[in-house]
């Protein structure tokens, strides 16, 4: 990332700076505050950042179209600097001292379970833009979601190992840390044995981790015709590297953790072949994702990722929650969201179901010559 672009990041999350272009000082009415909890720090800033990107640019666009009734949005991000325990913290902030009146975030599953609870108990409404754990709905009735689930996509790359990969021996490697991680190595397993494919090595890691050479080379010695990977792009690009460098040549499958430019970046050639479910792919023709695509890249120099737009989807639900709901209340803005059915957004028609998850479709992609090639799209 250029030095201007950290520094962009680094100075929103230390002094909260207003994202909110155009609004004049002392400007009446009084601005829509929403808070944003995300990862523009540390191991997984990739995540954060191309999120971040995602809302701020739907923030402009609202904001330069006149606002909500009259009204701007002022987004005040927090950075949870990829830590555990940071979440809460920040949440916690940005409800007492900035009095939010709606919540975006956190991407990682395991740092929005920390934060979540927080934003439940103030009836502050959440939405989270990639969140998969099944858990982070459940947490109660303020917490949203605009990504896919990992019931889903666990279920979509067994069904591909199988169908697709003609695979019938499997090698699973999690991390234990993980909530993401564990959650989805759960459900691709379950699924795998409704298609009798054998999982013949399981290995952990705990993320973070620099050396999983150990884990690989028990894992080769099982024979599988394909690993299973649910990890974050960060653990994944070292994984893919020191697979190849110790022989292993198997398929590699993940999660949608893997779609970073970090990826290839870390394991450079060792990425090509590997194959995870993404939210949006920039090659999908449509005039909305296309009209995205050349707006995203005018305003940052550069391609959006899945996360991207599910930030940018994130902030126009709660929009669009606020006008259909006449207000920007707290409770009102949860009741609209709940009641949301055929919201357009860039990454696929959304509809909220009574669990407050997203039903929407993934597309699965494989990394060929560096670059995200789409490959298939899966309906829920």
């Amino acid at each position: 990332m250029d030095t201007g672009l950290r520094c962009f990041f680094r100075r929103t999350a230390w002094l909260g700076t207003v994202l909110a272009l155009g609004i004049v000082a002392n400007a009446a009415p009084e601005p829509i505050r929403i808070g944003e909890f995300s990862s523009l720090t540390g191991r997984e800033a990739g995540l954060g950042q191309y999120t971040h990107m995602g809302v701020v640019m739907a923030v402009e666009e609202i904001n330069a179209a006149g606002g909500i009734d009259g009204r701007q949005i002022v987004v005040i991000p927090e950075d949870t600097q990829s830590k555990a325990g940071e979440s809460a913290t920040v949440v916690r902030k940005l409800i007492t001292r900035d009095h939010v009146v709606a919540i975006i975030g956190e991407g990682a599953s395991g740092r929005c379970l920390e934060g979540a609870p927080i934003a439940q108990r103030a009836g502050i409404p959440v939405v989270s833009p990639a969140a998969t754990n099944p858990k982070v709905t459940e947490i109660g009735d303020c917490i949203f979601r605009v990504c896919f689930t990992d019931p889903f996509q666990g279920t979509v790359m067994a069904k591909f190992a199988h169908e697709t990969l003609k695979v019938r021996r499997v090698g699973i490697l999690s991390d234990v840390a993980s909530p993401y991680s564990l959650g989805l190595a759960g459900f691709f397993r379950q699924r795998c044995a409704v298609d009798r494919v054998e999982v013949v090595g399981e290995q952990k890691f705990s993320g973070g981790d620099k050396d999983y050479r150990a884990q690989l080379t028990a894992l080769k010695a099982a024979r599988p015709d394909a690993l299973f990977v649910p990890a974050y792009y960060g653990d994944a690009g070292l994984i893919l590297l020191q697979a190849r460098q110790l022989g292993l040549t198997v398929p590699v499958m993940g999660g949608d953790g893997f779609e970073a430019p970090e990826l290839v970046q870390v394991a450079g050639a060792a990425a090509d072949g590997a194959c995870f479910p993404v939210h949006f792919s920039t090659q999908d023709t449509s005039k909305r994702s296309q009209g995205f695509i050349g707006r995203y890249v005018k305003r940052w120099q550069k391609q959006p990722t899945g996360v991207s737009a599910l930030g940018y989807d994130a902030m126009s639900l709660i929009a669009d929650a606020i006008r259909r709901g006449r207000s920007a209340e707290p409770a009102a803005i949860r009741t609209a969201l709940a009641a949301t059915t055929g919201f357009e957004g860039i990454t696929g028609r959304i509809a909220i179901d009574s669990q407050r998850n997203a039903r929407k479709p993934a597309a699965i992609v494989r990394v060929e010559g560096g670059q995200f090639r789409f490959l298939q799209t899966v309906a829920p």
